[in-house]
């Protein structure tokens, strides 16, 4: 399936919704655990952070990931991923400095149909 074909555009838009609730379920998840969203979908030169959320002295950048299962999920999140996300968080801190004495960590959240969201404290 070529690019400019209408099925991969219909396959990408596809995916790109179910993204974008799985990002709206995660955040109300977190919220619900405490968190407070401080930037959805945080676009940087180096890659996109899907949710920066803060809870009392910590900061966590968040992957969120929607697959059929939580360990499809799981899998989903590539070393090539981590690194543009930590690049990404590099840059938040320096736009944010304020945020500099938080302690910082990468979070991710595992979404999947018939289940609850599973949020996982240093995924890596």
């Amino acid at each position: 399936m070529s690019k400019n074909s209408p099925n991969y555009t219909k396959k990408r838009q596809k995916a790109h919704s179910r993204g974008i609730r799985a990002e709206v379920t995660a955040a109300i998840w977190l919220n619900l655990k405490g968190y407070r969203v401080l930037q959805r979908r945080y676009k940087t030169p180096l890659g996109e952070i899907d949710l920066v959320v803060k809870r009392g002295k910590s900061i966590a950048f968040v992957e969120v990931k929607a697959r059929q299962s939580r360990d499809e999920a799981a899998y989903a999140i590539t070393e090539r991923q981590k690194k543009r996300i930590e690049g990404a968080a590099k840059v938040f801190l320096g736009n944010h400095p304020h945020f500099s004495e938080y302690f910082c960590r990468f979070d991710a959240v595992l979404v999947a149909p018939m289940h609850l969201p599973t949020h996982i404290t240093n995924a890596w």
